[in-house]
């Protein structure tokens, strides 16, 4: 590169295009006061752009496996109101340990992805229970 360029003020651009969402980082410096300090910043924006792939794909993949566990949820739900129909003298101790791991089981635990970002979480931002 030619070092002698004078450099005032630098913008970079950098796009990347994922699942049909784009992610766009735009970054300027006037700092940046030679060729090698621009190729950083745009490898600096590039590297964000990048990594906002990468947290879309776990976000959405988080939101996939929510779903699936508000289905199985609901699934479970009814097998275990079908079990205990049945009087407890006549269920076999399968169906009693299912329905006692039901009811013990936390579901409150929720998958939620996190972005690395410090902030405080209020009571709404907490998602669903299931």
């Amino acid at each position: 590169m030619n070092s002698n360029i004078n450099i005032d003020i630098v913008s970079v651009k950098v796009m990347r295009s994922h699942d049909y969402c784009h992610f766009e980082v735009n970054l300027s410096s006037s700092s940046a006061a030679t060729p090698e300090q621009v190729d950083e910043l745009r490898k600096t924006a590039a590297r964000l752009a990048d990594k906002a792939v990468e947290q879309y794909k776990t976000a959405k993949r988080n939101c996939e496996l929510i779903a699936s566990d508000a289905q199985e949820r609901t699934w479970e739900s009814r097998r275990i109101a079908r079990l205990e129909e049945v009087p407890e003298t006549e269920r076999t101790p399968e169906d009693q340990a299912r329905i006692k791991a039901f009811r013990d089981k936390a579901y409150i635990a929720r998958r939620r992805f996190d972005y690395e970002d410090e902030w405080e979480e209020s009571d709404d931002d907490r998602g669903p229970l299931f």
